[in-house]
């Protein structure tokens, strides 16, 4: 999307820049104009789609001059940046068909929020056809939730997504601490209660951004609101998410109930998680039975083991043999590395570039992606030599 702003603040319009060129569609920066009267003394020869006006820098005769701005250039969306209260100019600004009002200084997460909108309200923002993975433990501790977590990062970083993590724990669930520090305004069950409302923007606005392209729907905060999320709200949520997210990854815990049962009729791809121990095989494969009496076929059932370590008793072949499915990936147990990323609640690919973990995790973004290796490892090893640097 290409934008004029407007504004004298330098340091503003560089500030802007840099979360712009950080977004996925990039917002991209035209002149800049250092005034009302300068921009519509100075039409803008490149048409903008969205024009950004400071209006800690509006002179109070320059107010009317929104207006013009307005007709010049009549399919932009506007949006104005402002300083405590500013009546006069806001009541221009509204009669000028001002769509967004920030306040400054600058709210990283609200900027995001509002590009969203307006990237949706623009066109700009293309309809997805999103696929859903479900991560899904076998048995406690298995470590499903680390690794959708630090997966949906990764895919986010790595391969450029779009990417939507949902957290379905019916009880207690902590994704969102695992990647982030921000706490969340909107839950689940938030959305539930306002299914009536779901569109893109909605639901934009009621994640964690961890990233530009990368946010977190927590979960249910209280389990009595759990009543009343319904089987039919998931359909909704994971329909709107398709068409916005490139990719959507569900954090389904280990309780297999009515509306995490939904999400899973919804998913294209199930990875079971699991360690290379008995309770887990045991556990893991009640679950695949589970699956397998649903009617779930084989090849949507991709097993993934964690905290794998060569040379133990257990092998992956026993593994197999005794669920009769395919191992399609392993993780490599490296304590250090994880306990550090979730205690500090920082990804690991952002914390640890160069652990194993990382690299795995890199190579599961390859294998879901379908990327070609040459063009996979050219970008994984830029980013984990920047680290080496």
């Amino acid at each position: 999307m290409k934008a004029l702003m407007i504004t004298r603040d330098a340091s503003l319009h560089d500030e802007i820049a840099a979360q712009g060129a950080a977004r996925m569609p990039v917002l991209r920066l035209l002149e800049r104009r250092s005034g009302l009267r300068d921009a519509v003394e100075r039409m803008q020869p490149e048409a903008p789609e969205l024009v950004i006006v400071d209006a800690s820098g509006i002179d109070a005769d320059e107010a009317d001059l929104l207006e013009r701005l307005a007709r010049q250039y009549p399919l932009a969306v506007l949006m104005l940046l402002t300083r405590g209260q500013q009546q006069d100019v806001l009541i221009r600004a509204m009669r000028a068909g001002m769509r967004e009002v920030l306040q400054l200084p600058l709210v990283h997460k609200a900027f995001h929020e509002a590009m969203d909108r307006v990237d949706i309200q623009a066109g700009v923002t293309q309809m997805r056809d999103g696929k859903v993975l479900a991560f899904i433990s076998c048995k406690g501790g298995s470590g499903a939730t680390f690794l959708s977590t630090n997966f949906s990062y990764a895919l986010a970083s790595l391969a450029g997504c779009k990417v939507l993590l949902i957290d379905l724990h019916g009880q207690f669930g902590d994704a969102t601490l695992y990647v982030s520090d921000q706490k969340p305004a909107m839950t689940l069950s938030d959305i539930c209660a306002q299914i009536a409302r779901m569109d893109g923007a909605f639901l934009a606005s009621c994640l964690v951004h961890v990233t530009p392209n990368f946010g977190v729907l927590a979960a249910a905060d209280d389990p009595a609101h759990k009543v009343d999320m319904q089987p039919e709200h998931m359909d909704r949520i994971l329909a709107v998410a398709r068409q916005h997210y490139d990719y959507i990854v569900l954090d389904v815990g280990r309780q297999i109930d009515a509306l995490s049962l939904r999400a899973l009729d919804n998913a294209d791809t199930i990875y079971p998680v699991l360690q290379l121990a008995l309770p887990d095989i045991r556990d893991g494969r009640r679950l695949l039975d589970i699956f397998r009496s649903l009617g779930y076929p084989g090849e949507r059932l991709r097993l993934i083991v964690n905290r794998y370590e060569k040379g133990g008793r257990l092998r992956l072949a026993d593994l197999e043999q005794a669920l009769g499915a395919e191992v399609v990936h392993t993780v490599p147990n490296d304590y250090i590395a994880a306990t550090d990323s979730v205690n500090q609640g920082i990804p690991l690919l952002q914390l640890s570039r160069t652990s194993a973990v990382a690299r795995s995790l890199a190579e599961l973004v390859e294998l879901v992606t379908a990327r070609r290796v040459t063009e996979s490892r050219g970008l994984f090893d830029r980013l984990f030599s920047r680290s080496e640097a």
